[in-house]
Order: structure tokens, then C-alpha cells, then sequence
């Protein structure tokens, strides 16, 4: 049982977008495959999350979207029952419209990112998850120009949105909980604190990801500790260190971060240190073990639930 009913364990499936655990050389082909034979695809997904140990499964971007889900499982309850069949729960679904979004100050482009956020959150909620995890608009390069300054009147213009994007999902029973995605304005513990200031408590939440906010140069335990009462759930990753301040903030940003990701355990995140902060502070929730492309994502989820379940929660019990 990957739970000690308090916290439950699930992963995010990102962490199957390794080629290697595809048995093909590229991102490319993996996206090929799963539009080719996109039952058998995510067939395989599902099983390997069972297999691993963990119980919960949080939906990322395409081909591991809901759209994709749904196409592939007939309906709603065709996925529902995929799930239920192998002992799983929908736990979150990750919401990446506002990093590709761009210039998202405009009113149609509101409209649209609502849209899409309200589509989503009824597939949540069908499936019985209730927690809309949402990625933040990347900062700009160091010394891009023309400079953007991330100041507060535009931390306030994102924050107004995102009160009112989280008003929007709390009224189809779906929390909203921004992500602290490295190199986003929502990731190191000045751009954290800040928006966490400017966004009302009761319709927008946290979901802090212990990799990324080393990655961005921060300490997860003391940035999750002012803010403990917002998390409402968690990524639970390993970081080598952080990343050089110049690093260039691009389509391949993500690709960029991988390198300083690592298995659990192996990183800079202070677990025990962590674990006594959830424990002291009465945390409840899913506990998301993600791995970037991991090529053996089964061995590594369970070896990471066997540490956790070694090392760590005697210590959160």
C-alpha cells in the first residue's frame, strides 16, 4: 500500500516521456507511437503505474493529456474505469496553457485560457480529482531585451487573473494550485513569495515541486514552510544544484532542466528535513513522486517509495 492514509503517493506522466522506456530513439517517435497505437500506449502507462506501487496518476501534457485519455477510452468513464480496473485514482491533471500563452493580458486570451481551464476541470471532476495543478509564464533570458521586469504591477496584472481563474474552477468544485516550474515567475522564493502575496488564499493554492525550486536556486523546506497552509499537493523530485543565472529561457528549457534532476534521494532536497516540515504541519495529500524521463520509470518510482517508506514516513508518523 502506497499510503499511510494521511499521504498518498502517486506520479505524474512526464515521467514515462523517456524514448528509451519506449524503445525508440526520440520525443518524436514516442508522440508517434501513441497516435499510432494509442491504446496499446496508454495501456502500457497505466500498468506501469500499477506496477510501480503508487496509486495515483496525474495527467501532463500531450500524448498524457485528458484530451488523449478520452480519445483513446471512448468517453469519461471509459478512462474512469481503466483506472478503477488497476486500483488507481486520478489524482491532479497539469494545466501547461499558461506557459504557451504569451501575452495572456488580453481579454480574448482570458476568455480562451478559461475556456480550456473549465473544459478540464469538468474532466477532473468526472474522475473524482478535485486539484488542477497549473504551470506559471516563464521569466525572460538575463539581459534579453528589451528587458520585462517582473515587478509588481505585472506580478499584479497574473495574480488578478489567476484569482480569477481559480474563482472560475472552485465554482466546478476544482482547486487551483500553481506549480513552481523552474525559470517561471513562480519558482524562486522571491517570485513565490510575491505572487503567493498578490493571489487570494481561498481560490489559489500551491503545489510546490522540491527539484524546481532548487533548480532555481532556492531551499524547498524554508520556501514551503512560510507557505505550508497553500500546498495542496506536492511533486516530490531530487536537483543536483541550481542552474547558472543565464541560463537561456526557451523552448528548450525544459530539456535544459533535465541534466539537474536526479533520482530521489540522490539531490540537494533535505527529505528528512522535509518530512518533519509535512509532519509538523499537519499535511494531508497526495505526494506526486515525478521523474523527467525517467528510462526505467517502474524501478525508479518503486525504489523511491521504498526509501520513503524506509527512511521517511516513521519519521512523519
Amino acid at each position: 500500500m502506497a499510503s499511510d492514509d494521511r499521504l498518498r503517493f502517486g506520479v505524474d506522466l512526464v515521467t514515462f516521456f523517456h524514448p528509451g522506456f519506449w524503445g525508440v530513439d526520440s520525443h518524436d517517435a514516442i508522440v508517434g507511437r501513441a497516435r499510432a497505437a494509442p491504446r496499446a500506449f496508454w495501456d502500457k502507462i497505466l500498468d506501469s503505474v500499477q506496477a510501480s506501487g503508487v496509486t495515483g496518476v496525474e495527467l501532463t501534457f500531450s500524448p498524457f493529456n485528458w484530451q488523449d485519455a478520452i480519445k483513446t477510452y471512448g468517453s469519461i468513464d471509459g478512462f474512469a474505469a481503466e483506472l478503477a480496473r488497476r486500483g488507481l485514482t486520478l489524482c491532479s491533471g497539469f494545466f501547461a496553457e499558461l506557459e504557451a500563452a504569451g501575452d495572456f493580458t488580453a481579454p480574448e486570451a482570458q476568455r480562451a485560457l478559461i475556456d480550456k481551464a473549465e473544459r478540464y476541470a469538468d474532466f477532473l471532476k468526472a474522475c473524482g480529482s478535485d486539484i488542477m495543478v497549473i504551470g506559471a509564464p516563464l521569466r525572460q533570458t538575463l539581459g534579453a531585451q528589451p528587458v520585462q521586469f517582473h515587478d509588481f504591477d505585472r506580478a499584479k496584472a497574473i495574480a488578478d487573473f489567476l484569482n480569477r481563474l481559480g474563482a472560475t474552477l472552485h465554482a466546478r468544485g476544482v482547486r487551483l494550485a500553481l506549480h513552481t516550474e523552474a525559470h517561471s515567475i513562480f519558482a524562486a522564493a522571491r517570485d513565490v513569495d510575491l505572487m503567493m502575496l498578490l493571489t487570494d488564499p481561498a481560490y489559489v493554492h500551491m503545489c510546490p515541486d522540491t527539484a524546481h525550486i532548487i533548480v532555481a536556486g532556492s531551499d524547498p523546506v524554508q520556501l514551503v514552510d512560510r507557505h505550508h497552509e497553500r500546498m495542496i499537493i506536492a511533486h516530490w523530485k531530487d536537483a543536483v544544484g541550481p542552474m547558472p543565472a543565464d541560463t537561456p529561457i526557451d523552448k528548450q528549457i525544459h530539456e535544459r532542466h533535465q541534466p539537474y534532476f536526479c533520482g530521489f534521494g540522490l539531490g540537494r532536497v533535505d527529505w528528512p528535513a522535509w518530512i518533519r516540515l509535512l509532519r509538523d504541519k499537519a499535511y494531508e495529500g497526495w505526494a506526486i513522486l515525478e521523474l523527467d524521463a525517467a528510462p526505467d520509470p517502474v524501478r525508479d518510482i518503486a525504489n523511491g517509495l521504498t526509501l520513503v517508506r524506509q527512511a521517511l514516513l516513521p519519521i512523519y508518523r
